[in-house]
C-alpha cells in the first residue's frame, strides 16, 4: 500500500469497464455463448448463465456447464474460442459506443485534471482512433486481460490501477454488473454501476451511484465521490 505522501502524488482517477457499460456487453457475451453452446449440444438461458457462468472463470465455469450437462468437450478450447468471438464482436461495436454522451462525461472529467482510464477486451489499434479528440494527457486506452465471464474481478481493478499508474483510493470503477461493484469495492475503490437490462437481477448494492447511462452530468456524482469541487 502507498504512503499518504506517496498517494497524494498519484491523480484522481476514473476506471471505465468500457465492454460492460458504454456497451452491453453482457448481453453480447450471452449471444455469443448461446450460439458456441449451441454447438455443443446446450440451449444457453440466462438462468443456466447466472447459474454456471457469470462471475467463473471462463474455462472453469464452462467445465462446470459442460459437467452439468454430461458433455465431454474440452472446455480450455471452448473458453478460448467463446472469448476470441466476444473480442470480435466488442471490437466491431466498441467505435460507434464512443458516443456524444460518452465524450461529454470523459471531457466533464478531464477539465477538471482527472485522469480517464478506458479498460476494453477489444482490438486497441481499432479503438483508439475513436478517442483521438479526447484529452490525451488525460485520457488512456487500456488492455483488460480479464478471462472472468461476465466482468472483472478485483485483482483486474488493482492490475489496472497499478499498470495506469494510479491509486485505487483516489480512483473511482465505472462498472456493469453487480459483480464487478463488489469486486471494486474488495479492491479498495468507489464505484458507479451502469445498469443494463440483461444484468439488471443482480445485487448492485454498494455502488455510489447507480446509472443507466454516460453524461456530463454523471461527472458531478464522481467529484462528489472524489471531494472535488463541482
Amino acid at each position: 500500500m502507498a504512503s499518504e505522501n506517496s498517494k497524494a502524488k498519484l491523480p484522481r482517477a476514473v476506471l471505465i469497464e468500457f465492454d460492460f457499460t458504454a456497451l452491453d456487453g453482457s448481453q453480447i457475451l450471452f449471444d455469443v455463448a448461446k450460439e458456441r453452446l449451441a454447438e455443443c449440444g446446450i440451449e444457453l438461458t440466462p438462468k443456466l448463465e447466472a447459474l454456471h457462468l457469470v462471475n467463473g472463470n471462463c474455462q472453469g465455469a464452462l467445465a462446470e456447464l459442460f459437467n452439468e450437462f454430461g458433455k465431454k468437450h474440452d472446455p480450455a478450447k471452448a473458453a478460448r474460442e467463446l472469448m476470441e468471438l466476444f473480442r470480435a464482436k466488442l471490437t466491431a461495436q466498441a467505435v460507434a459506443a464512443v458516443t456524444p454522451e460518452f465524450k461529454a462525461f470523459v471531457n466533464a472529467l478531464t477539465d477538471k485534471g482527472l485522469k480517464v482510464v478506458i479498460a476494453t477486451r477489444a482490438d486497441l489499434e481499432t479503438f483508439r482512433p475513436a478517442l483521438a479528440d479526447l484529452n490525451a494527457d488525460l485520457v488512456a486506452a487500456y488492455v483488460e486481460p480479464s478471462q472472468t465471464y461476465g466482468n472483472c474481478k478485483w485483482d483486474a481493478w488493482r492490475r489496472a490501477v497499478r499498470a495506469n499508474d494510479l491509486h485505487e483510493m483516489l480512483t473511482v470503477a465505472v462498472t456493469g454488473s453487480g459483480y464487478g461493484v463488489k469486486a471494486a469495492l474488495v479492491a479498495g475503490m468507489s464505484a458507479i454501476a451502469m445498469i443494463h437490462d440483461h444484468v439488471a437481477y443482480q445485487d448492485f448494492g454498494g455502488a455510489d451511484v447507480v446509472a443507466d447511462g454516460f453524461s456530463a452530468d454523471l461527472a458531478k456524482d464522481v467529484f462528489r465521490m472524489l471531494h472535488i469541487e463541482a
